[in-house]
């Protein structure tokens, strides 16, 4: 059997994460991060709680675990799992929700991000991590040492853990740790049978292996989250040295494709969650909106708190230097009272703010690998725009007109007679 579309509603992804409405998400992690020493006695309980529950989400290391209940180290084929080829022009069939798990050969610390893989044939499998992503980094020092790459790849487990493969956490911050904190306890994990790595216990299927120095071969084309093909490149390969698995598994898959697809969802909920951590940096931000349309590496919405002239072009600068926001190819800054969750509004403010010889500034730097639109890979232009109102410290010689808005009397006095003008 095949599990899909597990994260594909708003409501599914809060259900995923423990919560009853996506609107919590942000909630959980302000009240972490929280250090104001004005809290009210309940907000520093609930704050120590936090930290108490932070304290204990290191992975649990177990004996025995469900993902290898038969264990699968010489016959073995990919041939026998119900692996998808998703898309019409895709080169063949992809592995398209893995835990791709390595280890960083300096330092030890475990990594687990998702990339899709290209199955080869039954052993073999493409890597398909992009050069900003963990894995490659692990795998860019493991080129530097000469040594083969030993890779863990789990497939299936608790929705929790399968979402913080895809968080775009800081460098050398565990995802099973990040994983254990969002779910209130420890993630299980197991040794694996053939490589120096710990997975998830209560994953449905283990592929364990490597991946070699220098060798490569042409992945692709894949129908991506984009909405377009991504090209057929070379990446590095993977090597299956074992297999193991539950006894029953159940075949976890996602189809990524225009928007809205599942990713979607779940790349909102990163959104939300991560909010609060961008606006411990960056305090003067009311909200971050990265619309689905956008693919969330393409175009990000922002209100602020304005204070002093140029304020704009500071966070646009600002947003394009904090970490996976550097992919970020057009950045929007408005006002604070301006709805950035609402594309009605935002499009009427921009319009009407923006004076295009003023308010526009473009620069070069790094973009995702999935953007085909520049002329060079993972590099190109960007554009920020400043639809904020402009004050006379800069440049701005008129009076900025006032929006029109009905006076609360008048508002007032109709609320109070509207039975009397038969508009019940």
């Amino acid at each position: 059997p095949i599990a899909i579309n597990l994260f594909g509603s708003y409501k599914r992804m809060a259900w995923s994460l423990g919560l009853n409405d996506f609107n919590e998400i942000s909630q959980r992690f302000s009240g972490l991060l929280k250090t104001d020493l004005d809290m009210k006695l309940k907000q520093k309980i609930e704050a120590l709680l936090d930290l108490y529950k932070l304290s204990k989400s290191k992975p649990k290391e177990v004996k025995k675990a469900p993902c290898q209940e038969i264990v699968k180290d010489k016959e073995f084929s990919l041939f026998n799992y119900p692996i998808l080829k998703c898309w019409p022009d895709d080169s063949g069939r992809f592995i398209t929700l893995p835990l791709v798990i390595t280890k960083d050969p300096e330092s030890g610390k475990q990594n687990m991000g998702m990339y899709r893989m290209q199955v080869f044939d039954e052993k073999t499998t493409g890597m398909h991590w992009h050069t900003h992503h963990d894995g490659a980094v692990n795998y860019r020092k493991a080129v530097k040492l000469g040594k083969r790459l030993e890779a863990a790849v789990a497939l299936g487990g608790d929705p929790v853990t399968i979402y913080s493969a895809t968080a775009p956490l800081p460098y050398g911050i565990e995802e099973l740790f990040f994983a254990g904190y969002l779910r209130g306890k420890p993630v299980e994990v197991v040794k694996a049978k053939t490589v120096d790595l710990l997975v998830p216990a209560k994953a449905e299927i283990i592929l364990e292996g490597y991946v070699e120095v220098g060798e490569e071969r042409i992945e692709g084309p894949f129908g991506d989250h984009t909405g377009y093909y991504s090209m057929a490149a070379n990446y590095p390969v993977f090597h299956i040295t074992c297999i193991t698995q539950r006894k029953d598994p159940i075949y976890p898959a996602t189809i990524v494709g225009k928007p809205p697809m599942e990713d979607c969802y779940m790349g909102k909920a990163t959104e939300r969650m991560f909010l609060p951590f961008i606006k411990m940096q960056l305090p003067e931000i009311v909200d971050i909106n990265l619309p689905i349309e956008g693919v969330f590496h393409n175009c990000a919405l922002i209100s602020i708190k304005k204070s002093y002239p140029m304020h704009a072009r500071k966070i646009i600068n600002a947003i394009w230097g904090l970490g996976q926001m550097m992919f970020t190819k057009f950045v929007v800054v408005f006002d604070d009272e301006v709805d950035v969750q609402n594309p009605s509004e935002v499009v009427w403010k921009a319009f009407n703010n923006v004076d295009p010889s003023r308010d526009i500034m473009v620069a070069e730097g790094p973009l995702d690998v999935l953007d085909h639109s520049s002329n060079r890979p993972i590099y190109g232009a960007k554009m920020g725009i400043d639809a904020t109102k402009k004050w006379p410290e800069e440049g701005y010689q008129r009076e900025w007109p006032n929006e029109i808005q009905m006076s609360e009397k008048i508002k007032k006095l109709v609320d109070e007679r509207w039975k009397e003008y038969g508009l019940e």
